[in-house]
């Protein structure tokens, strides 16, 4: 990162076969708009214009800074709606489900983070990692300590990175040592939101870790945070797995769903975002919908906990917004890329397909849309933030000679979904520069 250049107040371009969407492909087959030789250009962070070499570079003044990515693929960064910064060091532990995973796993590793400098060379390492996968906007998970949310606002803000992060919210059924109230959780929230909500490119997310682990006065407190700062997130889990869902029956005799125990307490809405949503019934959807929260699909995630089959088909067809988690360390790969392998494996399970213009549209503008960010991010269009991601088909030998096979865009962009990972990624932008 060059400190001279995020600093640099100019025009740039980069020329390079443009892939972006100005809708969902899955409604509107003309939303997918190609440039086989495209210049993008940048002013001052932001798109200025996207379309055709032919006709952008007569227009460039003349020593205007260009990048030649000719033969590779120029497409908006990557959205993670959903992952964990805490669990960068256990993702791939062995064998758990959900709860089992929770107690052997994710708790132990957590208790880490009440050392700052702890918390501050993970931070660092999980925003390097998300930038070399390509991913330039995530949703992350820190843990009940303030100084774990410091820690990765201060690493984002120093790459000019969009994260969205919070303070973990838990007073019942964790370790003593994770252990806040409803009433110290309310006041360290409260206090990280009017310190980094909305400063630079950050975003705050109050965040209950799930039903089970707040008391119905912390869920409440964690409704009115959610009430009182308009424009702040709200994200958690929702019906991850069965037997979870069962102990939130049993937990919450009084409420009709799992999602019935986040409506009572005041945190269903916009700029909620519940992970998982596979348990779920369509009385769930449709009310999910009418309020506008979205659901984080995570393939890896749920395949590695066995935790079940996410139904995007009915999600899409109730309305309701939907972005791609990768859940490190439950999900096993930061890249959106392998992310979005196990999606159509996930969905081919469940009798569904994700086509490849699906799949990235999930990836980018979808997941944009579905954090309410898409005025913002997730495509091209004049004005925004030029955060991009070039993605090089032959960067192994066998992309390079299955992709030399492909007849149609739609085809490259499926085996790059299929066989693409993190040596894909010839570069990532954020705010124009690269990084």
């Amino acid at each position: 990162m060059n400190p001279t250049a995020m600093n640099a107040s100019r025009l740039s371009a980069v020329r390079g076969e443009i892939v972006h969407f100005l809708a969902d492909p899955a409604a509107d087959p003309r939303a997918l708009e190609h440039f086989a030789d495209g210049v993008l250009i940048v002013r001052d962070g932001h798109v200025a214009e996207c379309g055709p070499a032919a006709a952008l570079l007569a227009k460039l003044p003349s020593g205007t800074p260009l990048a030649d990515h000719r033969g590779r693929l120029i497409l908006p960064g990557f959205v993670d709606t959903h992952v964990h910064y805490p669990q960068t060091d256990i993702i791939a532990s062995h064998g758990e489900q959900l709860l089992e995973w929770l107690e052997n796993y994710t708790f132990p590793a957590e208790r880490r983070f009440a050392d700052p400098a702890h918390a501050a060379e993970v931070a660092g390492f999980f925003c390097d990692e998300l930038l070399r996968n390509g991913t330039t906007t995530a949703a992350a998970f820190a843990t009940v300590h303030p100084a774990s949310v410091e820690a990765l606002f201060a690493a984002a803000q120093a790459r000019r990175m969009r994260l969205i992060t919070g303070k973990v919210l838990m007073d019942r059924n964790c370790p003593e040592f994770l252990r806040d109230t409803a009433e110290t959780g309310y006041a360290e929230s409260r206090a990280l939101i009017e310190r980094w909500h909305n400063r630079d490119r950050l975003l705050y997310a109050i965040t209950p870790r799930f039903a089970p682990t707040s008391t119905p006065a912390q869920m409440a407190l964690a409704g009115r945070l959610f009430r009182e700062h308009p424009g702040v997130f709200l994200q958690s889990h929702l019906a991850e797995n069965r037997a979870e869902v069962d102990w939130v029956a049993r937990l919450h005799p009084e409420a009709r769903s799992y999602l019935d125990v986040y409506e009572r307490a005041g945190q269903l809405g916009m700029r909620a975002l519940f992970a998982h949503c596979l348990w779920l019934d369509d009385t769930d959807r449709r009310r999910m919908a009418e309020r506008g929260a979205a659901m984080s699909f995570c393939p890896t995630s749920n395949l590695f906990l066995g935790s079940g089959l996410f139904d995007l088909r009915r999600a899409r067809a109730l309305g309701v917004r939907v972005g791609l988690g990768t859940d490190v360390g439950g999900g096993t790969s930061l890249s959106m890329l392998q992310t979005l392998n196990e999606a159509y494996k996930v969905l081919q399970l469940g009798g569904q397909s994700l086509s490849a213009a699906s799949g990235f549209h999930l990836a980018t503008l979808g997941g944009a849309h579905s954090l309410y960010l898409d005025d913002r991010i997730g495509n091209f269009a004049p004005g925004k933030e030029a955060d991009f991601v070039v993605l090089d088909p032959r960067a192994t030998p066998l992309l390079a000679r299955r992709s030399a096979g492909c007849t149609t865009l739609e085809e490259r962009l499926f085996v790059l979904m299929m066989l693409g990972d993190d040596r894909v990624v010839a570069a990532t932008h954020v705010m124009g520069v690269p990084m």
